[in-house]
């Protein structure tokens, strides 16, 4: 089946962003949706629409199919979630063995909400920028949960949808790498300069890799992933 229309789960990140860019490359129309759950690093929603911005400034054959951005509330989630990225807590592990970053339901609840927008929208294919390769552990992240997501919301709603997840076995420096394939030196420019990751929502130090802490786990793995994609390249050189 030839798909011509996605809604791409845009948090203003990395990973979203690099999925927004092959959605572009690839369908007709593009729409995005993204979530206000009470996250600590909130600055992240406005990362988002400035990225977006610079997407259609920077990249005018992308503009043309860039469509509606959708916001949506979502503050019950971030008040029945006792997580670090809902409150201002350390963070660690916990005894479950996942990091108390987990956000419980939150891509299943994310995922039901886009596919209900999708539905109402007459888009075809839901993009998300879930790994299973550089990960966390969450289990909200992984190939089986969005295939198993994508049978029910296709059954549920009585339309098929595809879930497409592009990064799922690919690492951080791989992510760089399909960005630089997908836009070249500007997009991965757009993305240090203007996407945001950091837990803590810094935008005040500013690295190679972007704006963060570079001590919470998000902003570790973007590091890691920017320096191995650097070193990966100099080699080639």
């Amino acid at each position: 089946m030839h798909h011509t229309t996605a809604l791409v789960l845009f948090s203003g990140g990395q990973d979203s962003t690099t999925c927004l860019a092959l959605a572009l490359s690839r369908y007709e129309r593009v729409e995005t949706i993204g979530f206000d759950y009470g996250q600590r690093h909130g600055i992240e929603l406005q990362a988002r629409v400035q990225v977006l911005a610079q997407l259609r400034a920077q990249f005018p054959h992308w503009a043309a199919r860039l469509g509606d951005d959708h916001m949506l509330d979502l503050a019950v989630l971030g008040s029945v979630s006792e997580t670090s990225l809902t409150r201002d807590m350390a963070f660690k592990m916990e005894s479950s063995g996942l990091p108390n970053t987990f956000v419980p339901g939150r891509n299943l609840l994310f995922l039901t909400l886009a596919a209900a927008l999708a539905y109402r929208r007459g888009l075809e294919v839901m993009v998300t920028g879930v790994c299973e390769t550089d990960f966390s552990g969450y289990p909200d992240c992984r190939d089986d949960t969005m295939k198993a997501m994508q049978l029910a919301l296709s059954l549920g709603m009585d339309k098929r949808f595809l879930i497409e997840t592009p990064l799922m076995w690919i690492d951080k420096a791989e992510t760089w790498a399909m960005a630089q394939g997908l836009g070249g030196t500007a997009l991965v420019d757009l993305i240090v300069e203007h996407t945001h990751t950091c837990y803590l929502g810094d935008r005040v130090h500013r690295h190679a890799w972007g704006y963060g802490c570079a001590a919470c786990p998000a902003c570790e793995l973007r590091a890691r992933g920017y320096e191995r994609w650097v070193g990966a390249k100099d080699q080639k050189v």
